[in-house]
């Protein structure tokens, strides 16, 4: 299994100066000690995930802080963008980390982030998977008919040229199993995470995108984004993150009503009285700490790590910064560190 940090914060308890701190300490911290990546997404105009409105600039300033770490995009809301601005974007990236890239993409959630481009929210699904191969193409160096200021029609490509010949891609899930279907189609890896499905759900879903992967000779890859802090005390650790994590909970309440296109559970949040959004929240935190999430000590969040490994999970992108003081999950990290070791050790002693 492999571990790497993932970062969606929500930014209501942050302070107004040093915003950035937990991501490039952490940052530092995952390069040292074996971590494979860290992820930073893209959302705008909301505290919550608002941090990282450019996933290209967040890899770009940790690209110059680490040496072996992979720097990833968690996701790229593909719709919103020209391909020639993602390709170029990353392309730099690529650059100034090495060759160490690799981008998650993903068709986009909310409607107000389509303000960017909303003559694509309509058709988001279809054009998540038309610009995504052609930042894949223009990545190797193919180029593409564009019409120029004039109205004149020319061919362009990326400039710099990546460092790497072939960028590595995933498609972001929130559970729909058509697009992990359509992942494997595309011989894409596969992000998702445990809002609005549990790990038996997952299971079945993961089967299908393997099946979908070994139809163009490939295994795939899947990466899954739990919330995680890891301490000492197990009632010591759900006192601390309770507070927190039912208030990320409460920011992200439609995905955690499954409002995924054609969920039987598509819920309006809106419509909801404070005390059923208080309600669902509370069992929405029970369910996660007790078996979605590693929250709590090592050896209880091992076993969730084993669960995974048994559904085909490749790695878990661990969730850091859903509200806890940055001083205190920077100090958690050495706790999942030891997790990292623990859960990797009998697969390094039969190699």
């Amino acid at each position: 299994m492999d571990f790497s940090l993932f970062y969606f914060a929500n930014d209501s308890r942050e302070l107004d100066t040093d915003r950035y701190r937990l991501l490039l300490d952490g940052a530092r911290f995952a390069d040292r000690n074996g971590f494979t990546a860290v992820w930073t997404p893209e959302r705008h105009f909301h505290s919550f995930g608002g941090l990282y409105p450019n996933p290209s600039v967040t890899g770009a300033a940790v690209a110059t802080i680490t040496e072996r770490i992979q720097i990833r995009a968690g996701s790229v809301v593909a719709p919103l963008h020209n391909p020639l601005r993602i390709a170029e974007e990353w392309s730099v990236v690529d650059n100034l980390s090495g060759g160490r890239v690799g981008l998650s993409f993903a068709s986009g959630w909310h409607a107000v982030d389509f303000a960017l481009k909303p003559e694509n929210y309509a058709d988001r699904r279809q054009v998540l998977i038309d610009y995504t191969d052609q930042v894949r193409r223009l990545w190797r160096g193919e180029q593409v008919d564009v019409v120029d200021g004039t109205g004149a029609p020319q061919r362009v490509g990326v400039f710099p040229p990546p460092v790497q010949p072939e960028l590595p891609v995933w498609i972001t899930s929130a559970g729909g199993v058509e697009t992990f279907r359509n992942a494997g189609r595309a011989g894409a890896g596969l992000l998702t995470h445990l809002l609005g499905q549990d790990l038996d759900e997952l299971a079945g879903k993961i089967a299908e995108y393997r099946a979908a992967s070994r139809e163009n000779g490939s295994e795939g890859h899947v990466a899954l984004m739990v919330h995680t802090f890891l301490g000492e005390d197990e009632d010591v650790v759900r006192e601390q993150v309770r507070g927190p994590m039912c208030d990320y909970l409460r920011s992200s309440l439609g995905l955690l009503l499954g409002s995924r296109q054609g969920s039987a559970r598509k819920v309006d949040p809106s419509k909801l009285r404070a005390k059923d959004v208080d309600f669902l929240v509370e069992r929405a935190f029970d369910r996660y700490y007790d078996d979605g999430a590693l929250l709590g000590t090592v050896d209880k969040a091992a076993r969730v790590v084993e669960r995974a490994r048994a559904i085909d999970v490749d790695e878990i992108a661990c969730l850091i910064d859903f509200g806890l003081p940055q001083r205190t999950v920077l100090a958690g990290l050495e706790q999942l560190n030891r997790l990292r070791e623990l859960t990797s050790a009998p697969l390094a002693a039969t190699t």
